[in-house]
């Protein structure tokens, strides 16, 4: 006979087929963070025909991904993602076994060890150069995001093919415009965000074929566009660099680093006195006589205050999922094998227990504190948290502390930058940021000359 399960709090209004899916709004962690704080930290929904745990405290978070680590390694396998994940082949979302630990493997050994990273150092300050030159250049109103992402994914193709794919102002960028609307697309579509996902099989179409339909349309586009670049350099653009780079840019990422800059940058334009405190630092410890480089980075501990908070708050990974492979327990509840764990990163870092004063943008909470746990994990953590932790940190370093050395950076308008967050599994800004920049006075000599 089997002893009833011992699960945890659910909210009573669950309707037939649905679930508790018509409690839910956009942006999801938005949403799951609300629930949590009616119901409790542990808690138990039913997304259409799917068992969902939604985990929202570090120490259950920490349990979740240390503790029952290999119970929960697996990934959900949305239907609207097939196309775009290679059925679910991809680094991400690839089953737990012996072909995602060799891609594992790959990726942290291979490609993103500290060796590796080291290697490239002037690859990473050659494109952060560039961005400089474009906005000592271009100075007045500026929108990053296009500059952002394009900086990234010149850095993983000159690791990937030894050249650059996006330049500022470029008439011949019109594939790299339209790959850039991919990722920007996929990102928006992918994540447990999607309700016809979790519906039955037979009624999913009605929901989710518009999402899916859209989803093939991407990976078609986004072949295509690779495709025709294999045709016009076939010895560069190999059938196995075709894979690779899909793989990478997805996996590893090009919206993550950009969308994390961008908030950061939101954050200090609407606290100026905290960007001139950094401003200072950089003054004191860089100087001006030449642009920050990646080993000043380890000189400028506010700088990293900075970053962390801008994690704390806009954790780009803000719901990690995760199956479970097998029975389990998390706290005293029983978890069946199949149900679906969504651990809430967001709501976690916005704890009031954790963080006093969690909404407010306060580098300073980082100085002397020791990081414990579940209580920061914008990588996530265990065997499936993010490969490229190191590349995204040296990036966002190098170039936020590059962004700060050189340019006076303004709001437009007396308002404050709107800090709305958008929907999608990067966690993007639902408006790209505009500011008013112009270089320092002290640092135009420098600039003039890259």
């Amino acid at each position: 006979m089997n002893r009833k399960k011992n699960l945890p709090p659910s909210p009573p209004n669950s309707l037939p087929i649905f679930g508790h899916l018509h409690l839910l709004e956009k942006p999801l962690h938005q949403s799951l963070a609300r629930l949590s704080t009616e119901h409790g930290p542990l808690l138990f929904l039913r997304f259409g025909i799917y068992p969902i745990l939604v985990v929202s405290s570090a120490s259950l978070a920490e349990e979740c991904l240390t503790t029952n680590d290999l119970a929960l390694a697996d990934r959900p396998r949305f239907p609207s993602i097939s196309a775009t994940t290679y059925n679910y082949t991809s680094l991400p979302f690839a089953a737990y076994g012996p072909e995602w630990r060799e891609m594992r493997r790959i990726a942290t050994i291979e490609a993103l060890s500290s060796q590796h990273l080291a290697f490239f150092v002037d690859v990473r300050t050659d494109e952060v150069r560039a961005l400089a030159r474009h906005l000592f250049r271009n100075s007045g109103r500026v929108e990053l995001k296009s500059s952002l992402f394009g900086l990234t994914m010149n850095i993983m193709m000159k690791i990937i093919a030894g050249r650059r794919y996006y330049v500022e102002d470029d008439e011949k960028n019109k594939e790299v415009y339209k790959f850039k609307e991919v990722i920007e697309k996929i990102t928006l579509l992918s994540g447990a965000t999607n309700v016809g996902d979790f519906l039955p099989a037979t009624i999913r179409w009605f929901a989710c074929g518009g999402v899916k339909r859209k989803m093939k349309k991407i990976n078609k586009n986004m072949i295509d566009a690779l495709l025709s670049l294999q045709e016009k350099h076939p010895k560069q653009y190999t059938d196995v660099f075709i894979k690779a780079l899909v793989l990478s840019l997805l996996s590893a990422g090009t919206d993550t680093s950009s969308n994390t800059i961008e908030w950061s940058m939101s954050l200090l334009l609407n606290n100026p006195d905290i960007l001139e405190k950094a401003r200072q630092e950089i003054d004191e410890q860089v100087g001006h006589d030449h642009l920050l480089d990646e080993s000043d980075l380890t000189k400028l501990p506010y700088l990293s205050c900075i970053i962390n908070e801008t994690f704390r708050l806009y954790p780009v990974g803000a719901l990690l999922p995760h199956v479970a492979r097998e029975d389990c327990k998390i706290g005293s509840y029983d978890v069946d094998r199949g149900t679906m764990v969504l651990v809430n990163v967001y709501k976690i870092h916005r704890d009031p227990i954790l963080w006093p004063e969690p909404t407010n943008f306060f580098p300073e909470r980082f100085q002397n504190l020791k990081v414990e746990g579940g209580m920061l994990m914008p990588f996530g953590i265990g065997r499936r948290s993010c490969p490229g932790e190191g590349l995204a940190l040296k990036e966002i370093g190098l170039v936020l502390g590059t962004l700060i050395q050189c340019f006076e950076w303004k709001r437009i308008g007396l308002e404050k930058v709107d800090m709305t967050q958008g929907s999608g599994l990067s966690m993007p800004r639902a408006n790209r940021l505009e500011a008013f920049c112009k270089p320092h006075q002290y640092m135009i000599d420098v600039l003039s000359k890259i």
